[in-house]
């Protein structure tokens, strides 16, 4: 055998091991972060039900709606799959926490000690602002949205919709909402790790403005108020963002500036 086939050897030797003992942590977090989700919507059939469970997602809709009006299966089997899977969805998002900790738990051993301290108020508030945005959208968006469909719906109309179609669109209203909440931590972030200065996000304030508004009427449905909804507590969480970024930055330079006086006093002592 060659010396250069010896140290290639050499290189490779140990690497396998280390490997494997990563993905068999990552399988058991996997594991945990499952049981989690499924013991949580184990816990939600029982009570208070997948029945109650859409009921609860329905009651924006079903409270504005005219007196005695049900929603409407069109399908055999949405009856139970729709609820079915909105209990799923609850609780998956009842469980997201411990999922975010096993994720956490998992890529914390490789980060630096100023990456861990970073990453942890991340974490904590894009779930925050997610769930906020969820929040916001049901208790806000949908009933404003109902009550304008109920008002313009003609007389001679029954407005019934279907629970499959209902079910889509609110879930496609929550994670739309959600992410736009998420428009702080996106701010900080890049302002943090110097992809764009706090003066240039204060410059594109006006395209930011013009941009939320295009989303907004590109991702919610054709109706002013939730269109105003998505795009208004945009524009103003990017200027929440701004002044976080802002106090984020100067507390970073003041902590370097520090560390470099430090760094002097200890060469001039030397």
């Amino acid at each position: 055998m060659s010396d250069a086939r010896k140290d290639e050897n050499d290189e490779l030797e140990g690497t396998e091991a280390p490997f494997v003992s990563h993905l068999i942590e990552l399988r058991d977090r996997l594991i945990r972060s499952l049981i989690a989700i499924v013991a949580v919507f184990g816990v939600l059939c029982i009570w208070p039900g997948t029945g109650a469970m859409y009921d609860i997602l329905a009651a924006p809709l079903t409270s504005n709606l005219p007196e005695g009006t049900k929603l409407i299966a069109t399908s055999v089997f949405s009856p139970f799959m729709v609820p079915l899977k909105i209990t799923l969805l609850v609780g998956f998002l009842a469980a997201l926490p411990y999922v975010l900790y096993q994720t956490w738990a998992f890529v914390a051993p490789g980060l630096y000690s100023h990456e861990k301290r970073l990453v942890v108020p991340l974490v904590v508030s894009s779930t925050l602002l997610f769930f906020a945005g969820v929040a916001f959208c049901y208790f806000v968006v949908i009933p404003g949205l109902t009550k304008f469909i109920v008002a313009m719906t003609p007389a001679s109309v029954n407005a019934a919709p279907d629970i499959e179609q209902y079910f889509g669109t609110v879930i496609t209203l929550f994670l739309v909402f959600g992410i736009a909440f998420e428009v702080p931590v996106a701010v900080v972030v890049l302002a943090r790790i110097g992809v764009i200065s706090v003066e240039q996000l204060r410059k594109w304030r006006g395209y930011f403005i013009v941009g939320s508004f295009v989303v907004a009427a590109i991702v919610t449905p054709p109706d002013v108020i939730s269109q105003l909804a998505l795009a208004v507590p945009m524009c103003i969480l990017y200027e929440i963002g701004i002044l976080i970024a802002s106090a984020t930055v100067k507390k970073k330079k003041k902590a370097a500036d520090d560390e470099d006086a430090a760094a002097a006093a200890d060469d001039k002592t030397a």
